[in-house]
């Protein structure tokens, strides 16, 4: 059963009517501008759910600053937060009755002082200026003090490693990240590339990072200071490890230059406000989890094939931290958590990417061990009923016999596996009970094509794709003959043949998966510089009809707009067929159309055969020191809008701005970005969004995207060691005071 943190009562809200004269409301389809011309004695008639109101400086309305309206009336902790328009004016929609503190945050500004209302006011808010430069930088998004950053030149390399100064035979499961970086960094993008390491935790830039925490201790240096900071806690070894695949020294003297210029007085540049549509936005915002045991990796609220599933329904995620699923009623907002069970007791599963025991004590927690929870669940995703599926360890990395070598299974018997790290699990929230399910292959990403089995593909097998025919184990409960994969291998003598003996499978780790809605075949990314992206068709009769190509971005070619590209980190499909991956070492958003490639296979077809098929868009913000496509932001994940849900359209891509606070809106037509920047708290770190239409008929409130903080330190969230992990729920009004 759901562990209740609170008793709620019911919410009854007020009957939303705003009166506009002159101003035609639409629906959230085809977004415009928002207007530049509006007669300054407009009134607006409040409704009992809205706060409203104008906000004005020392020189007038302000405009493009947030407005916050938060409380701690309800059974979780809630928020609301709108840009003013181009005279200063707001308007909070939609607010459960309770006393909320409402307060002006801006670029430019300083936080004004909250003022406590219920809502169906009219509030003048001060915009209260920013004393200095230095002031009005502290909430700058991560991105812009990390861009302060000063990387080493290209002139500087490589950095070799004398003990490993040529790189080995890649081997058939090897660690991608260590096979890339094998023998030393070699250039200024294997440099970035393990730079990102951090920034796969949390965010490089805030406050928790440009600066040395006082309680760290007290050094010699700030070089001395950073080699500790990077030894504690538990995820200490990680740190270090991450460290050490950069020259040592070098490092630290980057790290510590960074430090010690800001400290200096160093500021970034500033960011510009909310523009056009971006002022359209309505964040909302429930805080969940239970402290900084609870990190919540990715949420969930309907089935990627079809948002109008689980209309208004209860939006899920797993926390990594403590090993849960999160639940957020946003009708009653009410969080809850329930626990993810194992086939064993989870002392007798490894723990995954740390440790269960702290070396070097934590300057926020001391020797506490945060972290004791082993299944490690990952990735959810939900099915045409409403089902929860993610990818959990339901047991020790050991596989069962039939699926390594020797098995008379025809899956093993092509490519054996010997261990896997995750396997699956489903909730069924109807029944609330749960199904577990044994794979050979490991577990990571996964999702479901559109096809008769509803197939279930994954990533998480470095070398491989999985899947389970969930029609065929619903109906027998046997869950060896409902799986199978297909190796992904490099076709070095182009005959379509595969030997896991002699054949290299596709080397480094396999992130994010999609499948295309077109064809069917299943592309992930496997991370490294250049870096791939990998399409595997399982054929109609596999493992005989396993078939891989392999495309990596333009890194050798100097013809590609944007020039090079490295460090795929996530993947999805358009309508169309067409690939979208956010490279997360150069920093941009990109595309693939496999139909213009002219080789796709054979000896020829190593990575680089098809520079025509991508188009590379570089991150909006500002750029590390010292290079050319090293964005200051971290594209950690992507995702395409095709079914518009959001209101921009059908097929937009959107990459999570991950270093910078925000949501990151691609559109392809013209390249320009829309950026939904969420200002408070500071530190919104996604690793993913997804998007659903409650009411198609509903216009703008139908609508919207979803996503969550999801930093593995939750104190680097503004609000330090009393912080939790965040859902968000966007959506975007036709102008900024609709309602």
């Amino acid at each position: 059963m759901p562990n209740r943190r609170k008793t709620a009562g019911t919410i009854f809200f007020a009957v939303i009517s705003v009166i506009l004269p002159g101003w035609a409301t639409g629906q959230a389809e085809g977004q415009a501008s928002a207007p530049t011309h509006r007669a300054a004695t407009e009134k607006i008639t409040l409704a009992q759910a809205n706060i409203t109101g104008v906000v004005s400086g020392p020189n007038g309305p302000e405009a493009g600053v947030w407005v916050i309206a938060e409380t701690s009336d309800l059974p979780t902790k809630f928020r609301k937060i709108v840009v003013t328009d181009d005279l200063g004016r707001f308007l909070v929609p939609d607010l459960p009755k309770a006393n909320y503190k409402v307060w002006v945050r801006g670029y430019g500004l300083v936080d004004s002082a909250p003022i406590v209302t219920p809502t169906g006011k009219t509030l003048p808010l001060k915009a209260i200026l920013a004393p200095d430069a230095r002031t009005a930088a502290q909430i700058y998004p991560a991105d812009y003090w990390y861009s302060l950053l000063q990387v080493p030149s290209a002139s500087e390399f490589p950095f070799l490693k004398a003990e490993r100064s040529s790189a080995p035979q890649r081997g058939r499961r090897e660690n991608g990240q260590a096979s890339v970086l094998t023998g030393g960094i070699h250039n200024q993008a294997e440099w970035l590339f393990a730079m990102r390491t951090c920034t796969q935790c949390h965010q490089l830039g805030d406050k928790f990072t440009r600066e040395i925490e006082p309680s760290l201790g007290t050094f010699d240096s700030t070089s001395a200071a950073w080699d500790r900071r990077l030894k504690s806690g538990q995820r200490g070894p990680l740190m270090a490890t991450a460290l050490n695949q950069l020259p040592h020294d070098r490092a630290l003297a980057m790290l510590s230059d960074w430090s010690d210029r800001i400290a200096a007085g160093a500021l970034p540049p500033a960011p510009p406000r909310p523009q056009g549509v971006e002022r359209n936005v309505v964040i909302t915002e429930w805080e969940w989890g239970r402290g900084p045991s609870d990190w919540v990796h990715d949420e969930m609220t309907t089935d990627k094939r079809n948002p109008t599933v689980n209309p208004y329904g209860l939006v899920f995620a797993t926390s990594e931290g403590a090993g849960t699923l999160e639940v957020e009623n946003p009708l009653t907002n009410e969080s809850s958590h329930i626990d993810i069970p194992t086939r064993v007791d989870q002392k007798e599963i490894a723990p995954y990417l740390m440790s269960l025991e702290v070396g070097f004590p934590s300057p926020y927690f001391g020797d506490q061990v945060l972290w004791t929870a082993t299944n490690s669940p990952h990735n959810p995703m939900m099915d045409e009923k409403g089902r929860v599926w993610l990818t959990s360890s339901i047991r020790s990395k050991v596989d069962p016999a039939y699926c390594k070598e020797g098995s008379n299974n025809i899956f093993a018997k092509n490519d054996p596996l010997d261990v896997s790290i995750r396997q699956l699990s489903m909730y069924d929230p109807e029944t609330k009970k749960w199904t577990m399910i044994d794979t050979c292959f490991g577990t990571h990403h996964l999702q479901f094509a559109q096809d008769k089995d509803n197939t279930l593909y994954f990533s998480g097998e470095e070398g491989a794709v999985g899947w389970v025919n969930t029609r065929l184990y619903e109906e027998t409960h046997d869950e060896q003959a409902a799986q199978g994969w297909c190796p992904a291998y490099l076709d070095s003598r182009g005959d379509g043949k595969f030997d896991w003996k002699t054949d290299n499978a596709v080397a480094g780790f396999p992130y994010g998966l999609a499948v295309n809605p077109v064809d069917g075949s299943a592309w992930f990314a496997a991370v490294g510089v250049p870096g791939k992206l990998v399409r595997v068709d399982r054929g109609s009769n596999p493992p005989a009809t396993c078939r891989t190509e392999v495309y990596e971005p333009p890194f050798e070619s100097k013809s590609i707009a944007g020039n090079q590209g490295f460090f795929p980190h996530g993947v999805d499909i358009d309508s169309n067929g067409i690939v979208w991956t956010s490279l997360a070492g150069s920093g941009h958003l990109a595309s693939f159309d496999r139909r213009k490639c002219a080789v796709r296979s054979g000896p020829t077809a190593a990575g680089q055969q098809c520079p025509e098929g991508w188009t590379l868009y570089h991150l909006p913000g500002p750029l590390l020191k010292g290079t050319e496509v090293g964005s200051a932001d971290y594209p950690y994940y992507n995702w395409i809008d095709r079914f518009d849900t959001f209101g921009l359209g059908k097929n937009i891509p959107m990459a999570t701005g991950t270093n910078s606070d925000s949501l990151l809106v691609l559109q392809p037509d013209t390249g320009k970005w829309v950026v939904l920047r969420v200002p408070y708290p500071l530190g919104f770190y996604s690793r993913g969004l997804d998007g659903r239409i409650d009411d198609p008929n509903a216009g703008w409130k139908g609508r919207g995207l979803w996503s969550n903080f999801s930093e593995i330190p939750v104190w680097h969230i503004e609000g330090g060691k009393s912080a939790v992990s965040i859902l968000l729920h966007f959506q975007l009004r036709p102008d900024p005071l609709a309602h």
